[in-house]
């Protein structure tokens, strides 16, 4: 089966068939718009999304009356940052931006991949922070520059 649009999400479904299978993804796969997954039952799909489409958690790949197969998003290795102050945010953003290590942001807290020199360094800078699984909102990007 081979999967070339997002039918849905599970968050704005009203009426669910019996029946779901779920296709677990790491965050960075959300990206690519030609995979081929496997479903928590075996079955085999390719997808093969537009130009400017991703995947979500929740999306809907197939649905009919009986069965739907969804997109669960694996939970990330990240440290959450938790600045105390405006002194503390310029630090650790320019720390990290001098790396060129993408961050999120959500309400007041930061998150980043996982790295121990990252952690070293932020316990270094006694900002505080803790390593946690958590299921992002959206992938990491990385953005590519230059020092020219």
């Amino acid at each position: 089966m081979i999967i070339e649009r997002i039918v849905g999400n599970v968050a704005t479904l009203e009426n669910r068939p019996p029946h779901m299978e779920y296709i677990y993804m790491d965050s960075d796969q959300l990206v690519k718009r030609i995979q081929r997954l496997t479903t928590d039952h075996g079955n085999e799909i390719g997808v093969r999304l537009g130009k400017n489409e991703e995947l979500s958690d929740g999306d809907i790949l197939y649905m009919d009356e009986k069965n739907m197969m969804v997109v669960s998003v694996k939970k990330d290795d990240v440290l959450v940052i938790r600045p105390g102050n405006i002194q503390q945010m310029g630090e650790i953003a320019h720390q990290i931006g001098n790396r060129h290590i993408p961050a999120q942001f959500d309400g007041e807290e930061m998150f980043v991949q996982y790295d121990y020199l990252i952690e070293e360094m932020l316990e270094g800078l006694s900002i505080p922070h803790q390593r946690e699984n958590r299921k992002l909102k959206e992938p990491f990007r990385y953005i590519g520059h230059s020092h020219d």
